[in-house]
């Protein structure tokens, strides 16, 4: 479990993600808690200068075919699954899911392994679980 405060302390979050292995990662919380200012964190730490976005409206954002970003938010898993995305997950490279959550079990009954962060807001300060 991390305290992040500032920009600098997902620092520890990103290098938690890489520890881990696991080239999915499901990004839980609520509206604004920092899941894409994460993933922009993430994609500076491979040295890439592409500019993050949320994928909101797109559903997916791709970073020099090393980070691909997914925002179920709007779109959901139906739209996700009619697009074929479940296939973009066989790709190399680190798959980031916003509001993922309902993917879970697809994932598992596929065989994919998948990295879950929750991401809390609490006052000032997000705290933030890496969990297998």
């Amino acid at each position: 479990m991390f305290e992040v405060k500032k920009i600098e302390d997902l620092k520890k979050v990103v290098e938690c993600i890489k520890n881990r292995g696991k080239k999915i990662i499901i990004l839980s919380g609520t509206l604004g808690s920092g899941k894409t200012t994460l993933v922009k964190e993430f994609v500076k730490s491979l040295g890439l200068s592409e500019k993050v976005t949320s994928p909101t409206f797109s559903i997916q954002n791709v970073y020099s075919d090393k980070v691909f970003h997914y925002d179920l938010y709007n779109k959901g898993i139906n739209e996700f699954l009619s697009l074929g995305m479940i296939e973009e997950l066989d790709k190399n490279g680190f798959h980031f899911i916003e509001w993922g959550e309902e993917l879970e079990g697809l994932l598992k009954e596929y065989g994919f392994d998948f990295l879950k962060v929750n991401i809390k807001v609490d006052k000032n300060k997000r705290i933030v679980e890496c969990l297998d």
